[in-house]
């Protein structure tokens, strides 16, 4: 199947919503569980990505209506972090993951910074230290480890685990 990304929209909030409730039901599949997704968290983190960030999405080939990967980041206040943007999130659909969406929206995302954002130094993202696949990934797309967050994810198994903070550097950036 031939996917492409196009940049979201505030008439996507609705499709958001819906992908991300459908990812948070796999255990692991993103930091937040399914009932603490609202349509409050979907319209912030969009309106704030749609201002001064990027948002990508992939729609289902058989039907436009549906998303079924997102991903998105924005600027950080306070101005300090001006050529900052983070909260990186990535989520694809159940049904379609193992399709190379994940790999998509980041190249897309990355060369969309290296080619437009030049006021953006660094991407960053936290990845569980238990997502070694998607550790590996992040490496080879250009992300360094920038340390380690120990017990900072509560597996609710009575364990805790590690935030495992990366980034990436604009190799366009131009103060």
């Amino acid at each position: 199947m031939n996917y492409r990304t196009r940049f979201a929209r505030l008439t996507d909030e609705a499709a958001i919503f819906d992908l991300y409730r459908e990812v948070a039901k796999i255990p692991g599949g993103i930091a937040r569980e399914a009932d603490e997704i609202s349509p409050a968290y979907v319209a912030a983190n969009l309106q704030k990505s749609l201002k001064n960030g990027v948002s990508l999405v992939v729609e289902d080939p058989n039907d436009n209506r549906i998303l079924i990967a997102e991903a998105h980041c924005y600027l950080l206040e306070p101005r300090v972090f001006k050529h900052v943007l983070s909260e990186l999130t990535i989520v694809v659909h159940p049904g379609f993951q193992g399709q190379g969406l994940g790999r998509l929206l980041f190249v897309d995302l990355l060369k969309h910074v290296e080619e437009f954002r030049t006021d953006i130094l660094r991407i960053e993202l936290i990845a569980r230290e238990s997502n070694k696949k998607a550790i590996d990934f992040y490496l080879k797309i250009g992300f360094t480890i920038e340390g380690r967050f120990e017990k900072r994810i509560d597996t609710k198994t009575g364990a805790f685990e590690a935030d495992i903070p990366m980034a990436w550097f604009n190799p366009r950036f131009n103060v």
